[in-house]
């Protein structure tokens, strides 16, 4: 490590959706501060194939990856290391695992001969806040979500509505919950908010107080880095820095843009953008739903009727059961003869494939969604029409950013069913990829696709922020921890 450099520490949470955008982050960092900055990235042994491109852009003594085991959790099978290869609920065994880092951690801190000046971690580790606390030096929050997300949760802790209740005095899931702190007072259906308000309201639900301590040491960290760009999200941005007391909150997205994903593309992508060269512009629906969710045998067979019945072509990268799946599970799987009878007009992936380089070829119209942070920023880049089939946690919030208040997205079903009919999801699918429908939406996807692009040019929003980010970093002083 460069002894007039300072040396900064990045914590990611073991997700392909929260460590994508950190690394891609740590990138950017990395090119603006030249030689007036040193990153130590830790991973966990299995997640070290994931830094490798990042070690290989920079030299050596820029970056090195700091390797220690996940600790481990009764609840987590041999092996796993990333909630790509387990089920949604492993986030929790995860997210209540990582602390026990602290102790490796400060070891770490007290033989490195220049240890690091701050933490840049993801949101999820809220632990790290009270670890910097420890070493005396700053911490920094990576939110890999919205800064509508952010003010919507930063209301629920402060402020939380009472949750209406039917007669009977059980929670009331189709009424609808007003977020009457945050701007423009955005109205959720209780099912679709439920989990984040019992993992923020201290009196309310079986979560345990760690959720709650997580986001209270987010809301006391010194600083707040989100991937989003004010052309996107301003009104909120603006309320996050007003609930959070300080203006130390820097809007660096959209992460992870096609240059760093261009060198992980592989074969299986390089086949699919080669048979889009045989596609005319715009007729082709692109449909994921991100690295982890899972969709039940119900929900697989109306997406797979709807994609037969529409007519259109497509892609379809389909997630099948992985380590810490087990037997009994709903886990869909497609129907018999599926594949057969939309052979030549449509395409089933179920490898890892290049999800930017896919949505930027000029074949993709539209991109069939579960509205992860991610994915939402990745289609705007591509100006691509977005469709939404949100599934949980946050996306219900990026939904309603992209649909209602944006208006550059199309729902596939009602607001409150996460069930589309077969028959009208069709007919949007169709309408998708048909230059006469959602010609608002495609002007405004146009639109916000430019200005995400030009925020990360120079001069841009983005990359002003990311160079006042770098001042600031290089600016702290020295760890004097030993």
């Amino acid at each position: 490590m460069a002894s007039l450099a300072t040396h900064i520490l990045v914590i990611p949470f073991p997700g392909q959706g929260h460590m994508a955008p950190l690394l891609d982050l740590t990138h950017h960092l990395l090119l603006y501060a030249a030689d007036s900055l040193t990153v130590t990235f830790l991973v966990t042994p299995k997640n070290l194939d994931l830094l490798r491109p990042l070690l290989c852009l920079h030299p050596s003594s820029a970056i090195s990856a700091l390797v220690l085991p996940l600790p481990p959790h009764p609840s987590l099978p041999s092996g796993a290391e990333n909630t790509k290869d387990l089920p949604p609920d492993s986030f929790f065994s995860i997210f209540t695992a990582l602390p026990g880092l602290q102790g490796p951690l400060l070891r770490w801190f007290a033989t490195h001969p220049s240890p690091p000046s701050a933490i840049i971690s993801d949101l999820f580790l809220g632990w790290t806040h009270h670890l910097a606390e420890k070493l005396s030096i700053k911490r920094f929050v990576f939110s890999p979500s919205a800064a509508f997300a952010s003010s919507v949760s930063l209301c629920l802790r402060t402020n939380p509505p009472p949750l209406p209740k039917t007669e009977s005095g059980e929670i009331d899931i189709n009424a609808v919950l007003s977020i009457s702190d945050a701007p423009g007072q955005p109205e959720f259906f209780c099912s679709q908010i439920l989990m984040l308000y019992r993992m923020l309201v201290p009196s309310d639900g079986p979560n345990p107080p760690l959720f709650k301590t997580n986001h209270a040491a987010n809301y006391s960290s010194w600083g707040y880095i989100i991937n989003t760009f004010t052309g996107l999200e301003s009104v909120y941005l603006n309320h996050v820095k007003t609930l959070l007391g300080h203006d130390r909150v820097w809007a660096v997205g959209p992460l992870f843009l096609p240059t760093y994903d261009q060198l992980i593309s592989d074969p299986v992508s390089d086949n699919i953008l080669s048979w889009f060269d045989t596609c005319q512009d715009s007729e082709v629906v692109y449909v994921s739903f991100g690295t982890q969710n899972m969709l039940t045998q119900e929900q697989v067979n109306v997406l797979a009727l709807g994609l037969e019945e529409s007519g259109v072509r497509f892609v379809w990268k389909f997630k099948e059961p992985s380590l810490g799946h087990v037997e009994g599970q709903d886990l869909g799987k497609l129907p018999p003869g599926f594949e057969d009878r939309v052979a030549g007009r449509g395409l089933v992936i179920r490898d890892w494939v290049s999800q930017v380089s896919i949505l930027n070829h000029r074949a993709v119209g539209s991109f069939l969604s579960h509205c992860g942070w991610n994915s939402t920023l990745e289609g705007l880049v591509a100006r691509v029409l977005i469709l939404t089939w949100p599934l949980g946690a946050d996306q219900y919030y990026n939904e309603k950013l992209l649909v209602d208040i944006l208006k550059v997205g199309v729902r596939v079903s009602q607001a409150n069913q996460n069930l589309p009919n077969s028959d009208h999801l069709a007919k949007v699918l169709r309408e998708s990829v048909s230059q006469s429908t959602y010609k608002e939406e495609r002007a405004r996807a146009m639109q916000l696709g430019e200005e995400a692009i030009a925020s990360m040019s120079k001069d841009g929003s983005s990359y002003m922020n990311l160079d006042m980010l770098v001042q600031h970093l290089i600016q702290l002083p020295k760890s004097v921890f030993n």
